[in-house]
């Protein structure tokens, strides 16, 4: 891969007077939300919730999970504490609702429609954020220590003090989305995940001191996460190219000429990072269940299904499969690709337009999607298998990673776009990443 001189490449931003206003908007709104996400609501004791947060830490937890999508804001209970979740939620439940209703599917293929599933994802948004709010608010009550003065006035405070936080970090990345660089949801939740990989390197050679960790574990380590690193940007990049030809007329005469070549790339991990959220999240019930009720027996099966487990791993596999099938086929429609390339005159080789057309690339894709399945099970069950070989925390991989290489990549691949539009070199000569995919979970 031939790459263009970095200062040059930084050179040409700076030239470009547009393109610079936006990373420096979207620079000062990330700064605005982070700094947010250090503001603790008033009368909470931070050091008995965090304790509590880490007391959990490696039990795969729904709440570990959903904190570090947060950046660590809903373990110091900030004012930002359920960061840009609620909003993601909610553009998740409108594309699902697009695969199962015709009338949202209809209005998400219009202009006007989009504009009010778009309304609509936002009133979600503000529901759920006050129900989660509102239950963030019980639980913190709940723990003994954590409130200073609890009663029904700390309980009203707190869930309006996350609402409007959520609300308004929505509002922020809807604005990077508008009027800076990249996708503003993605680029929040990768900012939230990146601050909280530098504690966990620290952590790592602060066990190397003590001796917890040999060297030669150290190297292979560093090793295992630059080949880590390496798979996932290969397999998020990765996808089976269906040949197609589209006739084009001339200006002249008006004649057919020789069909144009093309391919319509279908990515091996089409639904991003959701199945091992949906896996996570399923897995975690019965211990959220024995640890609110204290029923023994619920007690005894979160026991079989805790992290490191042989249950434990047969079910994440069994369940990021499922999941990986599952909400491709939600996002991922056959019969419209198949009747917009009809509608081009378009056709692929050797398969008739129309319904055949649906049926090969639906087969293609069921087959391609095995494969980023194993990926996904592979990359989601590596951290807790490192973490039982070194024997110490270890957090980097699953779903982390996922998030923050597709993020990336994604917006090198717009300011790739920006300076190529303005007649300058890019960061890359050769290799350009062209293929971008539909976008899930606000764009991860």
């Amino acid at each position: 891969m031939a790459q263009s001189n970095p200062a040059e490449a930084l050179a040409n931003i700076y030239r470009t007077p547009e393109l610079w206003e936006k990373i420096t908007f979207t620079f000062v709104c990330l700064l605005i939300y982070r700094v947010g996400a250090h503001v603790t609501v008033p009368g909470v004791d931070v050091i008995a919730l965090t304790d509590f947060f880490q007391n959990q830490s490696g039990k795969g937890g729904l709440l570990g999970l959903y904190d570090l999508f947060v950046g660590g804001g809903l373990s110091r209970a900030t004012v930002f504490a359920l960061g840009i979740m609620p909003y993601i939620s909610a553009s998740i439940f409108s594309q699902i609702a697009g695969a199962v209703f015709p009338t949202v599917d209809k209005l998400q293929k219009e202009e006007e429609g989009r504009k009010k599933i778009t309304q609509w994802t936002r009133y979600a948004t503000i529901v759920l954020a006050a129900v989660q709010a509102w239950g963030f608010a019980l639980f913190t009550e709940s723990l003994q220590g954590a409130v200073a003065t609890p009663g029904l006035g700390f309980k009203v405070q707190m869930a309006l003090v996350l609402t409007c936080g959520a609300i308004f970090v929505m509002w922020l990345g809807e604005q990077i989305t508008e009027r800076g660089l990249g996708n503003g949801a993605s680029l929040i939740i990768f900012f939230s995940i990146v601050e909280r990989f530098w504690p966990g390197i620290f952590q790592t050679f602060k066990f190397v001191s003590t001796g917890a960790v040999g060297l030669f574990s150290l190297v292979v380590l560093g090793l295992v996460m630059v080949a880590v690193v390496a798979g996932v940007v290969a397999m998020t990049l990765a996808a089976r190219r269906v040949a197609i030809q589209i006739p084009q007329r001339t200006m002249a005469r008006g004649r057919m000429r020789e069909a144009a070549r093309n391919f319509i790339p279908l990515r091996l991990n089409s639904a991003g990072v959701m199945p091992i959220i949906f896996a996570s999240s399923v897995i975690v019930v019965p211990g959220a269940v024995a640890q609110f009720s204290g029923n023994a027996m619920a007690q005894g099966v979160a026991e079989y299904l805790a992290p490191g487990t042989w249950l434990w791993y047969v079910l994440q596999f069994g369940l990021i499969l499922f999941f990986t099938y599952f909400y491709t086929s939600i996002i991922f429609n056959p019969i419209d690709l198949a009747e917009n390339l009809k509608k081009q005159g378009g056709f692929v080789p050797g398969v008739k337009p129309g319904a055949k057309t649906a049926e090969y690339i639906d087969e293609v894709v069921t087959r391609i999607t095995f494969p980023g399945a194993l990926f996904l099970t592979a990359i989601a069950l590596l951290p807790q298998l490192i973490a039982q070989w070194v024997n110490v925390p270890f957090q980097f991989g699953g779903t982390s990673l996922l998030i923050v290489v597709g993020v990336a990549l994604d917006t090198m691949a717009q300011l790739q776009q920006h300076l190529l539009l303005r007649k300058y070199d890019g960061f890359m000569k050769k290799g350009r990443v062209r293929f971008r995919g539909r976008q899930t979970m606000g764009g991860f």
